[in-house]
């Protein structure tokens, strides 16, 4: 009989502000009773990107409202919960602050356990909110502001195979998208320009493609976007839409053909371990990207190897996740007190080498 727990999460490490109520029953069973997710992309719109000391102000402003609502929406009450999880990083470090901040007033008037989440693991960890997948499972996370190759092992045991070396893909699709014009977040309005481009036109680059290892890259490649638009603007005078349309086409195939083709030897080497059911995720806000979804599960089929993605829904940042890697950690008898602090920065393989470079704060990623 498996111990029934009921945890309150708490997100708050970029522009999301987030908190959810995940359940799991005597026989296993886990469910999002509630998810509450207040987005900001109407303060950040006029800036080109996400401005920290707005999202900050804005958290402090909204966390509270977000654990009402979730509450209110799981038709539950503080008393129900077992813990309260929170995201202690990596993110921005005001928005982590005010979670955290938040996150221990209620535990202290609650007197509830109290667990640091690391943001990372709950993207990491979603495919076993979603699909009970079981360990170990080969995991790309894929977001705004990390890419990385890792080997769940457990909830707090994982092994980065390999990651990019500077901008992740997200972040590069916002930066496309500034390039061009187009409205924020990036991904979202580069992937429906896409949608009728010609991926051909453009001959962009696959960073490190030819190269091996698993680590990527993906500045170069906005560069050679850089390049291509001003190309045009001083042949055409101008960017029409069609001219976005195959730019962005081109950048998508690109960024979905290092991805793939990454994954293709990150894969071999999980595929060394031989797990038992061998399994391939994805999760972060990129893998919301359709056409990046079906060419990963294309190398997925051609290597025999289960594919999984979480629903759109939970891709970007959210609170269920924080939730059930706090229910992770929970029932492995983890927690935290007090002196639980907001860290900017916090690597899920501590004993890999920073792919980001490092200073006084650690390791970046």
């Amino acid at each position: 009989m498996t111990r029934p727990l009921t945890i309150l999460g708490i997100e708050s490490s970029c522009d999301d502000t987030a908190a959810a109520v995940v359940t799991r029953d005597s026989s296993g069973q886990v469910r999002i009773a509630s998810s509450v997710v207040i987005g900001q992309t109407g303060l950040h719109s006029a800036y080109g990107g996400v401005v920290p000391e707005i999202a900050a102000r804005a958290h402090a402003e909204r966390v509270d409202i977000c654990v009402k609502q979730a509450l209110t929406q799981a038709n539950t009450a503080l008393s129900d919960m077992d813990a309260i999880a929170v995201t202690a990083g990596p993110g921005l470090i005001g928005g982590v602050v005010s979670g955290v901040m938040c996150a221990k007033g209620i535990a202290a008037g609650a007197g509830l356990p109290l667990i640091g989440v690391n943001h990372l693991a709950g993207h990491a960890l979603t495919p076993r909110l979603t699909d009970n997948v079981a360990y170990p499972y080969l995991m790309l996370l894929v977001s705004g502001g990390h890419c990385q190759f890792l080997i769940a092992r457990s909830a707090t045991n994982f092994i980065r195979l390999g990651g990019t070396i500077d901008d992740a893909p997200g972040e590069a699709f916002d930066k496309t998208a500034r390039i061009l014009g187009l409205p924020q977040p990036g991904g979202p309005s580069v992937e429906q320009a896409a949608s009728t481009g010609d991926a051909k036109r453009f001959a962009l680059p696959r960073p490190l493609l030819d190269k091996p290892g698993c680590d990527m890259s993906f500045s170069g490649l906005k560069t050679a976007m850089l390049r291509a638009r001003d190309g045009i603007v001083a042949e055409k005078g101008g960017l029409g839409r069609q001219d976005r349309a195959d730019l962005c086409a081109g950048f998508q195939t690109a960024v979905a053909d290092v991805l793939a083709g990454k994954s293709r030897r990150a894969m071999a080497l999980y595929l060394g371990m031989t797990p038992a059911i061998p399994t391939f995720a994805v999760a972060g806000g990129v893998a919301a990207n359709t056409a990046i979804r079906a060419v990963l599960e294309t190398v997925c089929r051609e290597n025999g190897v289960a594919f999984t993605a979480p629903p759109l829904a939970l891709c970007t940042d959210n609170a269920a996740m924080i939730a059930y890697a706090g229910l992770e950690r929970f029932d492995a008898g983890l927690s935290d007190d007090m002196t639980l602090s907001a860290r900017p920065r916090w690597p899920l393989d501590s004993s890999a080498t920073p792919m980001l470079g490092s200073g006084k704060k650690g390791a970046k990623a």
